[in-house]
């Protein structure tokens, strides 16, 4: 081969090599120029709750930082299933994600016959954001003022309802194990959410609900609704004065509802990467840090691993429930 072929056939080998190289760092980080148009974060309940709440300061605070806007997309119903799936067979691009929570993404496998996504395989895992107790509430209607008077009321009554924001949700669950472990005779109503809920519990026309602490604790605040206990193994943060139901005599009642970032699986890694340092950057924010804490949230922020590390125990804990409390989703 003559020096000019060679010298020839080297510019060609050394043009493909580039192109190569160039390619496969495209490839390595896809996430340099994301995002370049809207982002949207889907919340699997009606507004007014945590996982909205927490979608919201996020939206605010990517918006800013990203230069893009990022929408929160309501999507209720059907315990956060309908949500869920959606974001599960939505564009593996990082543009669509939901905040997942111990509903979607850990109790509703046991609890519904027949779901329509995998919690595990449909989902790549991005970042614990929370973790909040629930609160029994009643109407102060209610003649009980303690947990121990009201599980007399039950008793003495024979029968009692309580509300949900849907089948499947840590509230739903935690309704179920208080009358497994009471022997309370009690009807789950479920709701689409708990702004549909709450009404009901205020009116009386419901009997209690185990609600989110974000979403009860003002109205416990104002005196609409009486607080009987936290369903967290101590006593909140946000709350102190609220004992918890195990130390009221339920020992072992612990039902935290946690809520996290989940995008459709295949996802690229650094793609869900960028989204939860950026997620965990916010969670710091002493603003944010001060609103999550003065709705009864605990901020966490964590790595997908340990996100998925997290999952995975929870899955197993509320299977377990599920089957102890014979709960069924309607």
């Amino acid at each position: 081969m003559s020096n000019a072929r060679w010298i020839g056939r080297c510019a060609q080998w050394g043009a493909a090599l580039a192109l190569a190289m160039a390619g496969g760092a495209a490839l390595a980080q896809p996430a340099s120029g994301f995002p370049d148009k809207p982002v949207r974060i889907v919340v699997t309940f009606t507004t007014g709750g945590a996982p909205d709440l927490l979608a919201r300061v996020l939206s605010e605070k990517l918006s800013s930082s990203w230069g893009q806007p990022v929408v929160v997309d309501n999507k209720p119903g059907a315990g956060g299933n309908p949500g869920a799936d959606f974001v599960a067979k939505a564009p593996a691009d990082g543009y669509t994600i939901v905040v997942g929570t111990v509903g979607t993404h850990s109790i509703n496998g046991a609890l519904y016959a027949k779901m329509p996504y995998d919690m595990v395989k449909d989902f790549a895992p991005i970042t614990l954001l929370a973790t909040t107790p629930n609160m029994l509430v009643v109407s102060p209607t209610v003649p009980a003022k303690n947990l121990t008077e009201f599980i007399a009321l039950g008793k003495k009554e024979g029968k009692m309802t309580f509300a949900s924001s849907g089948s499947g949700t840590s509230i739903h669950v935690a309704g179920e194990l208080f009358k497994s472990m009471t022997g309370i005779d009690m009807v789950h109503i479920p709701y689409k959410g708990r702004a549909t809920a709450i009404p009901d519990v205020l009116g009386g026309r419901v009997t209690m609900m185990f609600d989110n602490m974000p979403s009860s604790l003002a109205l416990v605040r104002e005196g609409k609704l009486r607080a009987l206990g936290v369903t967290s193994a101590q006593r909140s943060a946000a709350a102190p004065e609220i004992p918890t139901l195990a130390e009221q005599g339920l020992s072992g009642f612990d039902a935290v509802s946690w809520f996290a970032l989940f995008a459709p699986a295949n996802t690229p890694k650094p793609i869900i990467d960028k989204w939860s340092a950026e997620v965990r950057r916010v969670l710091k924010l002493p603003d944010v840090a001060k609103k999550l804490a003065d709705n009864g949230l605990d901020g966490v922020g964590s790595t997908p691993e340990e996100l998925a590390a997290y999952q995975k125990t929870e899955i197993a804990k509320w299977a377990k429930v599920v089957k102890d409390s014979g709960a069924k989703a309607e």
